[in-house]
């Protein structure tokens, strides 16, 4: 998460414009009808938020206006789809500033990195996914889930650099030897993260994914005619 002290008004401006008409556009795809009739969704929605809320609170904050915490956006668009999980994070950014731990000028520009971001990257790679119907669960649970959790935190990792260097009010590493072994320390838990929560939920609650098509990973094998 980037603070407003470390961006221009231009970046923060663009990035509102930006992060806008997404917002809008994931508002009117979302389910409403369904949500509001399903108590079930609304009881994973409101679970949801409150779990991405309290995953965020749990952040390291520096000095020089940037904070790292997971992201967990993988897990949650698998979970909710695409449109309720941009929702659902918007409400947990609101909680953030609510609490003063998230600043109203660079909401736009840290939704893009640790919401829409992540939301497009977990879609393609399950887009791709089920392009391919593979058989096996375990495709969509390493492909989905893992996968698209370290392609997340590094494109992340890389933009919110590019960023703050574009923008040069934040004191880059000198050496970049130090800024790859950091790398690491962020993608891997954050595949680890959203990979086992992925996999906990296709094995006890596959119903709660809105992404996992079971009638076709849980599928009876059908029998060879020649058994006897």
């Amino acid at each position: 998460m980037i603070g407003a002290q470390v961006l221009t008004p231009q970046t923060m401006t663009v990035a509102w414009l930006c992060y806008l008409p997404m917002l809008l556009w994931a508002i009117w795809h979302c389910p409403w009808v369904e949500l509001f009739t399903d108590p079930r969704r609304q009881h994973l929605l409101f679970g949801t938020v409150f779990a991405l809320f309290l995953l965020w609170l749990m952040r390291r904050d520096f000095n020089s206006g940037v904070s790292y915490h997971f992201l967990g956006m993988t897990a949650v668009t698998l979970l909710l789809d695409w449109p309720l999980a941009i929702v659902g994070g918007l409400i947990a950014q609101l909680g953030m500033l609510a609490m003063g731990r998230q600043d109203l000028a660079s909401l736009g520009v840290n939704a893009l990195l640790i919401i829409v971001l992540p939301v497009l990257i977990t879609e393609a790679c399950s887009l791709i996914v089920e392009r391919a119907q593979p058989k096996s669960p375990f495709t969509y649970i390493f492909c989905s889930g893992f996968f698209a959790a370290a392609l997340t935190a590094l494109l992340c990792l890389l933009i919110a650099m590019g960023v703050l260097w574009h923008d040069a009010l934040f004191a880059m590493p000198e050496w970049p030897g130090d800024f790859v072994g950091y790398v690491w320390l962020i993608v891997l838990p954050e595949a680890f993260i959203n990979g086992i929560i992925v996999t906990a939920l296709v094995v006890f609650c596959p119903q709660w994914l809105e992404t996992f098509n079971r009638t076709r990973y849980f599928a009876a094998p059908l029998k060879d005619d020649g058994d006897g």
